[in-house]
């Protein structure tokens, strides 16, 4: 049983709250272009992330093209978050359909 929902790009912009957007690309292609916003997930800062943001605080999770997203927002549904999707079509589909993108300064 998954413990999440998956959610279109246009789904994230429809949000009535401003979710987390977590992102679980690689740190260079993570680098190169990402939501507004969003924050770079890893092994390194999970723990962290788990510990300080609010269960209750809506969480997108993206990656490439939406696969790897699902099993990662599984994990973090499992860690009590009541409110979390998987992008579908991942960073390419928000790329692809114009949205804004956001760049390492």
């Amino acid at each position: 049983m998954q413990n999440f929902s998956h959610i279109s790009v246009d789904g994230v912009l429809e949000l009535d709250s401003t979710p987390v957007i977590v992102d679980i690309r690689d740190p260079q292609s993570f680098a190169n272009g990402r939501m507004p916003e969003a924050i770079h997930l890893s092994n390194d800062n999970f723990a962290s992330f788990i510990n300080e943001t609010p269960k209750t605080q809506p969480v997108v999770v993206v990656c490439y093209h939406g696969i790897s997203s699902q099993q990662a927002a599984d994990i973090i549904a499992q860690q009590g978050f009541v409110d979390v999707y998987s992008m579908d079509g991942g960073f390419e589909a928000w790329h692809s359909q114009g949205q804004v993108v956001e760049t390492a300064s």
